[in-house]
């Protein structure tokens, strides 16, 4: 696909004919990927999605069509997102995101969905187990959210003396923000920590929260896991320096984009393997039939430079446990 398409369908722009009527006029299937985040700074996760595809044999653009649906951050524009690809025909979803797939399901049982989640999918009613999913789906999961007590760990670790720890979450995801909440709660109370849970859903809301944090006196900030932060990940590790903040996230990419730590499974590897699915499923393999893959191998990565524009200083037990340290 040339660069001006692909900024096109990243974008969201105006198709010029149903999906239907396209797929109707050629034997190339129509898949529809459909995410909570936004476009712009997801472009690393969709090529790795891309990249999974291709390693069974469809090229977009090509032998394939994957037409983009993105809900910025607003997971209650994804019912009706998903309803409109059921309407449309699409061959295939790729659901991106515990909301997106949450979506998805409710909207078809007969259309081919294949997923990617950071939490546990029976747990969430997605399939009927791990092993033989059952129904219209199958997918990934790097079961991140199971995570998020170590991750409130490893920073009270780097910060000893802090009293008050911050969780941010996204409202629109109110599953994900619940269960993530008591989780982070559990955790707090377990080591005599305050814990204080703050709402962003825009780039604007994150500008106010961060401004806030400094206000309750936060000692450390938990990103929750959600498909909207993750597309915001450079403009979350230069407000927590810009606020002096440290924070923590899931995902390497996060420290990569100069946050400070983070710590979890690989959001490329679960791309890849939700393309690697999706190619399979396009093949005539059944998701009922597939069983849900986990990425299960876990990494530290810490951030110096970060570190040394916050004033941290990171002990060397921590260092030491680190998988990747940016110098």
């Amino acid at each position: 696909m040339r660069r001006r398409e692909f900024i096109k369908v990243m974008s969201g722009s105006a198709v010029a004919w149903p999906l239907s009527v396209r797929a109707q006029q050629s034997a190339v299937p129509v898949v529809g990927f459909i995410s909570a985040a936004r476009a712009q700074g997801y472009e690393r996760q969709v090529g790795a999605f891309l990249t999974g595809l291709a390693e069974v044999g469809f090229v977009d653009g090509q032998n394939v069509t994957v037409e983009y649906r993105w809900a910025d951050g607003q997971n209650d524009r994804l019912p009706n997102m998903a309803a409109d690809l059921v309407r449309r025909q699409v061959r295939l979803i790729a659901a991106v995101s515990t909301p997106a797939a949450l979506a998805a399901k409710a909207a078809s049982t007969t259309i081919p969905i294949v997923f990617w989640v950071g939490g546990n999918p029976t747990e969430l009613g997605l399939v009927q187990g791990l092993n033989r999913p059952g129904g219209n789906l199958t997918g990934v999961t790097t079961l991140n959210t199971e995570l998020e007590p170590k991750r409130l760990e490893l920073l009270h670790e780097l910060m000893p003396t802090t009293s008050i720890i911050a969780l941010l979450v996204n409202p629109t995801s109110p599953t994900l923000a619940e269960s993530t909440r008591k989780d982070l709660h559990t955790a707090a109370v377990s080591r005599g920590l305050e814990l204080q849970v703050l709402n962003a859903s825009t780039e604007h809301e994150l500008d106010t929260v961060f401004a806030k944090l400094r206000q309750l006196r936060v000692g450390g900030l938990v990103i929750g896991s959600d498909a909207f932060f993750s597309s915001q990940m450079k403009q979350l590790g230069a407000l927590a320096i810009r606020y002096g903040v440290p924070a923590i996230y899931q995902y390497r990419e996060f420290a990569v984009d100069g946050g400070l730590m983070s710590y979890g499974s690989s959001l490329a590897e679960a791309l890849r393997q939700t393309g690697i699915y999706t190619g399979r499923v396009l093949k005539g393999e059944k998701p009922a039939d597939l069983p849900v893959q986990q990425v299960t191998k876990i990494e530290l990565v810490i951030n110096l430079k970060t570190a040394k524009a916050l004033g941290i200083t990171f002990p060397i037990s921590l260092l030491g446990r680190a998988d990747e340290v940016i110098e």
